[in-house]
């Protein structure tokens, strides 16, 4: 019972780490990719599919071309859903959850610490992206609610925990 504890403690120590003490630094998730390679109106557009909103950016690139952690931080999971296919949910700093959908293989396991110099997988197709050109969904969720940027939008109250990945690349390239 104590070794059970002991982790939880261990684990509940990183993550207040992550959020307080490592610096919040981006980069462009995907090898070779520029500003040229995602939309920059594609965030929180509306009609998305199955998601009504899309809450996050599309960087196109080859299938196969290396994913690399936007920022520090512990995977939190690795797998398959619906509608992501193959994910990586990174914890960063600011208790920012990085998540990197459509990946054609995962290269990191849950519990791992990763950074930009970490290869996290490959930019693919799966899940709900199967038959459209091979790209990284990448979103960023924050755990900390911002209420002011609730809108009149569809899901509008659900964008105060979501924040514009686009703002935080274009500032990773200098604009």
């Amino acid at each position: 019972m104590k070794s059970i504890f002991r982790k939880i403690l261990t684990i509940l120590a990183i993550i207040l780490v992550i959020g307080f003490l490592i610096p919040q630094t981006f980069k462009m998730p995907v090898s070779g990719a520029t500003i040229r390679s995602f939309s920059q109106n594609s965030f929180w557009f509306y009609p998305w599919g199955e998601s009504l909103t899309h809450k996050g950016v599309d960087i196109f690139a080859k299938k196969g071309t290396p994913v690399h952690s936007s920022t520090y931080g512990i995977v939190i999971f690795t797998g398959q859903l619906r509608l992501g296919g193959n994910v990586v949910l990174v914890l960063g700093p600011k208790w920012r959850l990085h998540y990197y959908a459509h990946l054609d293989r995962i290269n990191t396991s849950t519990l791992s610490f990763v950074g930009p110099d970490v290869e996290i997988g490959t930019v693919g197709a799966s899940g709900n992206a199967a038959g459209k050109p091979p790209h990284l969904h990448y979103t960023i969720r924050t755990l900390v609610p911002y209420p002011w940027r609730i809108d009149k939008s569809v899901q509008g109250w659900r964008k105060m925990f979501y924040l514009d990945p686009g703002v935080y690349l274009n500032e990773s390239f200098g604009k």
